[in-house]
């Protein structure tokens, strides 16, 4: 049974909230997700409040983190891999987080299925797994369609952040994110996290390797025709990336 009060720590860094009384637990875990959305956000979370995604989160270290800071936001976080769910929830429920649900579900899916138009106020993607290899590209998440879902979700004015350690995948974002959104990149850590927003973004950077960090704010000049347009044009990620040496972990939140 953990200890109310207690501070954990992951890679030396800790990790945000602190344990509190049993009775003050949450309960995170989504365990059931429609067939097909859209979600009702109001219904999800018992209120209305700006809504917080996390695609691919991990143990949920960025997810933990904003909802600490920002009660008044409500955060939805997933990830295909349900071990990292339990992680994720067991830490959001002993924190008292009931501003959070995390549920197993992939980034693409979790878009294009279930994040209503127009609804999402943030959406998060940290270190998408790069697929290093050409042969691979086809599975790579960042590519037109996938960016015009998160445009779609987002509301006027919304914000995508995305982060990567991969050169050459960001080499390919920043030839495309600026299609749909006003990129502007990230100099350094983000100041809410200066030892890493990310369980990989703390492992990368204890590497040695370089973290390349955007924000973007969604252009509200486009039309639905010229977002559909986008996606049939520009480029997909076809690159090919050596893997850093000492980096043989998943490349998650």
């Amino acid at each position: 049974m953990p200890e109310t009060g207690q501070i954990e720590y992951e890679f030396g860094v800790p990790i945000p909230g602190v344990i509190k009384p049993p009775e003050q637990w949450a309960r995170t875990a989504l365990k059931h997700l429609p067939p097909e959305g859209p979600l009702n956000w109001e219904g999800l979370f018992g209120r209305q409040a700006p809504v917080v995604v996390e695609l691919g989160c991990g143990n949920g270290r960025y997810t933990l983190l904003s909802a600490v800071q920002r009660p008044d936001h409500n955060h939805l976080a997933g990830d295909v891999l349900a071990a990292a769910i339990r992680y994720a929830t067991r830490r959001a429920n002993q924190r008292g987080l009931h501003n959070v649900r995390f549920a197993v579900k992939d980034a693409e899916s979790l878009v294009s299925k279930y994040l209503p138009p127009a609804s999402v106020a943030e959406i998060h993607l940290y270190h998408p797994q790069p697929f290093h290899e050409r042969r691979e590209a086809r599975r790579r998440l960042v590519r037109p369609d996938f960016l015009a879902g998160v445009y779609r979700a987002l509301r006027p004015g919304g914000t995508f952040v995305v982060q990567t350690d991969c050169a050459e995948y960001w080499k390919y974002m920043k030839k495309v994110l600026p299609e749909f959104f006003l990129l502007r990149e990230q100099e350094g850590p983000w100041p809410d996290a200066p030892e890493g927003r990310s369980r990989r973004e703390i492992v990368a950077r204890q590497s040695g390797l370089k973290v390349f960090r955007g924000c973007c704010i969604r252009r509200d000049d486009l039309t639905e025709e010229q977002v559909a347009a986008l996606v049939r044009t520009l480029p997909h990620p076809t690159f090919h990336s050596r893997r850093p040496q000492g980096t043989r972990m998943k490349d998650e939140g």
